[in-house]
């Protein structure tokens, strides 16, 4: 019993860790293209040198790290190409799980969805007067609202694969370091509109035109190669 509690206890840490890297990558605190030293993060992440290893493999298949032989680990560098494989990558699997979401959505996924927009809606009030202090909020809310969107398309696969590729697209706009303002707020009163109709068609179109914003505002910020 005392071994199994020990094992699980290795296995919350590790996932505890997990989880850690990644939102440091996501967010920028581990800059893109830069070296992961071991010694470091085993004192930062609070795991052993082994758990790390197997941890940045596991961010490798995400594109996430790059692993580089002997030499250890990095940081998945920062592309304009990537941004732009990213975005037509999310526009394909979004508008796939937003038809099978609007099909299949039922009461509950209806007041999903408004208590998701309600929560978002707030917190970019906030940002539009001012308070930055709103942004890490601003970017739970963001991706629970378009989760909140496909949450009835019942393929697992499918919502994993979304929220692997919104992740990765949020790094971008992490690393440019500003809110777009009332354009993006537009963009998410006209989704939720169209969401509550059921209207996939123009769901999808005005999904493209905020995913493609979003990669021109990181563009204009002259932050990403």
């Amino acid at each position: 019993m005392i071994i199994k509690q020990q094992l699980s206890q290795r296995e919350t840490a590790g996932e505890t860790a997990f989880r850690r890297i990644r939102e440091d990558l996501i967010s920028g605190a581990l800059p893109p293209g830069s070296k992961i030293k071991l010694e470091q993060a085993k004192a930062r992440y609070g795991v052993s040198v082994s758990t790390l290893r197997e941890i940045l493999s596991r961010l490798t298949t995400e594109n996430l790290v790059v692993a580089e032989g002997q030499r250890g680990f990095e940081v998945s560098p920062a592309s304009t190409r990537e941004l732009l494989e990213l975005a037509d990558l999310r526009i394909l699997l979004e508008c796939h799980a937003l038809g099978l979401s609007f099909t299949g959505g039922d009461l509950e996924w209806e007041a999903r969805l408004v208590a998701a927009h309600h929560k978002l809606s707030s917190v970019e009030r906030s940002l539009l007067a001012g308070d930055s202090s709103r942004t890490v909020d601003w970017v739970r809310y963001d991706w629970e609202f378009h989760q909140a969107l496909v949450s009835a398309c019942n393929s697992v696969n499918l919502m994993a694969a979304l929220s692997s590729v919104f992740d990765r697209f949020l790094r971008y706009h992490l690393l440019a370091e500003s809110f777009r303002g009332q354009p993006v707020v537009d963009d998410h009163r006209l989704l939720f509109e169209l969401a509550l109709k059921r209207d996939h068609e123009g769901a999808c179109r005005m999904l493209t035109r905020h995913v493609k914003n979003g990669v021109e505002h990181v563009q204009k910020s002259g932050r990403i190669p």
